[in-house]
């Protein structure tokens, strides 16, 4: 007999398909999904309060210009697009339950069409799994998407990259970075 449980997230199961990643989602927008995990050793309560202030998100997520909280279910984001370009959007939340989930969808007039969720699960002694599903329609489709995954802006790299930043910081209280600090520089005397 076979263990069909899968925790993995919908998008990378072995026993489920993408639109298994969009069921869940209400007012689903979003053609192409990604889908990541990553365990971070902190209570779930702590993960969820952090992201759920936006305009901590920034500190975290590379592509990230600015996000506007405009009322306590909408909020305005502009993120970095491939060639210097930028996108906007409103996303208004869709579905919260504290320290468990958020879901999100962005309203009519988006650049770019998304919706998603993300999920804080008791991992135990190991923390919580935070969990990130997101669709989209990539702007210019097939041929948008290459480009985007060209210039490091493709939401599935990006998606992956960000989670690892947030667990980083979450952890440790800062996002590990090649660049140097201000620090850095002064004791080198520049």
């Amino acid at each position: 007999m076979t263990d069909r449980r899968d925790d993995a997230p919908p998008t990378t199961k072995k026993h489920g398909n993408a639109a298994d990643a969009t069921a869940s989602l209400i007012d689903g927008k979003g053609s192409s999904v990604v889908g990541r995990s990553v365990t971070i050793n902190r209570p779930a309560s702590e993960l969820f309060a952090y992201f759920r202030d936006f305009t901590n998100l920034p500190h975290f997520m590379e592509n990230i210009v600015s996000i506007t909280v405009t009322d306590p279910k909408v909020s305005h984001w502009v993120v970095k697009a491939p060639a210097g370009a930028t996108m906007e959007w409103d996303a208004r939340i869709t579905q919260e339950e504290p320290d468990r989930l958020i879901a999100w969808t962005s309203q009519p007039g988006a650049d770019i069409a998304n919706s998603g969720r993300i999920e804080f699960r008791d991992a135990g002694a190991r923390g919580t799994v935070v969990t990130a599903t997101i669709a989209y329609d990539p702007p210019g489709g097939t041929i948008g998407k290459l480009i985007a995954k060209m210039f490091q802006r493709e939401p599935a790299i990006q998606a992956r990259r960000d989670l690892r930043r947030f667990k980083q910081l979450m952890e440790t209280g800062e996002v590990a970075t090649p660049a140097m600090n201000p620090k850095q520089y002064e004791e080198m005397g520049l």
